[in-house]
């Protein structure tokens, strides 16, 4: 088995399949706290997707990309977890 047939049918579904079952929490999520944590994850699946991508095609700009935006991800996580500790101290 071959690297990127490991990719094309391994990986990637799972990726797949991961990225459908966050978005079903992220819609369902009871709470606001539940959403952010989904939406973190969805962003870090996709990270996840766009590497897999980058090594299957042998780009490595994409792993830049794939930095900024966990970068922005983990930034955009701390701004909600303010938010919502804010929110509680009101």
């Amino acid at each position: 088995m071959t690297l990127s047939t490991y990719f094309d049918f391994i990986i990637l579904p799972i990726l797949t399949l991961s990225v459908v079952l966050v978005f079903i929490r992220l819609f369902k999520g009871p709470s606001i706290v539940d959403r952010v944590i989904a939406l973190d994850l969805i962003i870090t699946i996709g990270i996840g997707i766009i590497t897999v991508y980058s090594i299957r095609q042998n780009q490595k700009i994409l792993l830049d990309v794939a930095i900024i935006l966990a970068l922005i991800a983990f930034l955009g996580t701390i701004a909600f977890s303010y938010y919502i500790e804010k929110q509680k101290d009101d």
